[in-house]
């Protein structure tokens, strides 16, 4: 079993049952942090001490509080703990739902379990510790139901993300060009926008903006 586990979980209630799971599994250094940017220096610091963790455990969303971070969320904390030690195993345990959001956890950030927390999460979490620790990939808790191979929403890049977001706070055309501009989003012409625009109306089958927002909400991609 896993000898080093790292836990970075702001809510005590979940952290002390995470922490629980593992002492029962005897892994022998348990750590856990409130905060991604305290999450990172651990990371760090093990590595440079040559005693290295070799399982993070972290839930998605952190609340905002009195002290100003870098690191906002669980996404960014892997993202940066990718760019030190990108083969530490990482098992993301969370309340998130929506199927696009956790397969570019697997395909863009390589975690290699998600648990979502529920009535049975302890259950599950403990049946993903052991899978990951035995090398198994892709583990999903049995609560959520779909198909990696499913190709559909694969074909969405950033840039279409960025399209939806801007869409769904109201901007129009002309707004979504002047924005891409700003940010050096290319293309930023309001053809290739629009062209855009309709493809992704297209491939979600929406009659209208309106439609096509509501539909990406539904998928979680704003």
């Amino acid at each position: 079993m896993f000898k080093k586990v790292l836990v970075a979980e702001d809510l005590d209630s979940i952290s002390l049952s995470i922490v629980q799971v593992l002492e029962e599994l005897e892994i022998p250094v348990i750590d856990h942090v409130k905060y991604c940017d305290d999450g990172i220096l651990k990371i760090k610091k093990a590595l440079h001490e040559k005693d290295p963790y070799d399982l993070l455990i972290t839930d998605l969303s952190f609340k905002n509080d009195h002290r100003k971070t870098n690191l906002l969320n669980g996404d960014q904390l892997i993202e940066a703990v990718n760019e030190v030690q990108p083969k530490i195993k990482k098992l993301v345990f969370s309340i998130e739902d929506k199927s696009y959001r956790i397969k570019n956890l697997f395909n863009d950030l390589g975690v290699n379990a998600y648990v979502s927390k529920g009535r049975n999460s302890i259950d599950e979490l403990k049946v993903a510790l052991k899978r990951t620790f035995n090398n198994e990939e892709r583990i999903l808790s049995s609560d959520l139901d779909f198909n990696f191979n499913d190709k559909s929403l694969l074909e969405i890049e950033q840039y279409d993300i960025y399209i939806l977001q801007l869409l769904a706070k109201g901007y129009i055309l002309e707004s979504i060009a002047k924005e891409f501009r700003e940010r050096s989003i290319v293309p930023n012409g309001t053809s290739s926008i629009e062209k855009r625009i309709n493809k992704l109306k297209i491939y979600f089958k929406a009659n209208n903006n309106v439609h096509l927002i509501a539909i990406a909400k539904d998928f979680g991609l704003v």
